[in-house]
């Protein structure tokens, strides 16, 4: 007589209720209508948001990718829930009333988020944390933030780009976020702060740390990291424009302004990744060498 053996460890997987989550996502997206068309319409118009798009699509790919994990965890409602969706409704309707932008949209993942609590409980939340908080890499820093970051990325990225071109010994002259040459006057202004390269590195850092490597301390070393190296590929990009200026000033216009700033873009993330891999060659040589010496005592 045969006898069936049981896996006590085993939790089964359940399965989802498309229809219950998309009729509470359908009246999410539905309250939040306005708001999200002018963000998609902001992504579009603005170069600095230009990977708007692909913030909601990487997010819901990487909570997709979750859904065993969580369809093993018994969801335990949690009415806390229904109080962060309450509050992020009044901060919508504040902000309405304010024409604050950034209020109103970030009211929207925190809506999502009280969701998630509600319906999931917080093993639910703590399960979809990441892809919970690349979403607010698609919500454009406010006014008030983004003028203040900017200036000083201007004047960092002209001082550096007129020590570039006096090391090379062509004559500039720096005034504020202006490089006077011997022919033309390049003026630094906010698409050249280097802020667009800043957010895009900074997400695609969140992004490859997640897939690629499992400590989170360096996790989050790679996404600091990527700070420093955005605004000097940004100064090194400035200073390139004044070498290509004084050579032939048409070269500092069009396509080849366009795409020096996506080589020197691409250029930033390799040094990350490279810098990545480094860190794990040590990592590997250090525990390596705790094994030897473990081995030998």
């Amino acid at each position: 007589m045969a006898c069936a053996v049981s896996n006590p460890t085993h939790t089964p997987v359940r399965s989802i209720s498309w229809t219950y989550l998309g009729w509470f996502g359908a009246l999410l997206v539905l309250c939040y209508a306005p708001v999200l068309w002018a963000l998609a319409q902001q992504w579009n118009d603005n170069p600095d948001m230009g990977h708007g798009f692909f913030v909601p699509l990487i997010a819901g790919w990487i909570a997709w990718r979750q859904r065993d994990k969580l369809l093993r965890q018994p969801p335990r409602p949690n009415w806390w829930g229904l109080v962060v969706v309450s509050l992020a409704a009044v901060q919508l309707y504040v902000a309405t009333l304010g024409a604050e932008l950034f209020l109103a949209r970030t009211a929207f993942i925190e809506s999502l988020i009280g969701m998630v609590l509600l319906f999931g409980g917080v093993a639910w939340v703590r399960t979809l944390v990441f892809p919970l908080f690349l979403l607010f890499f698609m919500v454009p820093i406010p006014a008030i933030l983004y003028n203040r970051i900017t200036f000083p990325l201007q004047i960092f990225a002209s001082q550096v780009a007129a020590t570039t071109l006096s090391a090379l010994q062509i004559p500039v002259l720096s005034d504020g976020n202006v490089l006077e040459l011997a022919d033309r006057k390049l003026f630094v202004v906010e698409a050249c702060s280097g802020i667009r390269s800043l957010l895009s590195l900074s997400f695609l850092c969140l992004v490859y740390g997640y897939f690629f490597e499992k400590r989170k301390r360096v996790r989050i070393l790679l996404f600091l990291a990527a700070i420093p190296v955005a605004i000097m590929a940004n100064a090194g990009r400035v200073a390139l424009t004044g070498v290509l200026t004084s050579i032939n000033p048409d070269w500092a216009e069009g396509f080849l302004h366009a795409a020096s700033g996506w080589v020197i873009f691409m250029g930033g993330l390799a040094i990350l990744v490279g810098a990545h891999q480094f860190v794990r060659g040590g990592f590997w040589l250090l525990q390596k060498g705790r094994k030897r010496y473990a081995f030998s005592h």
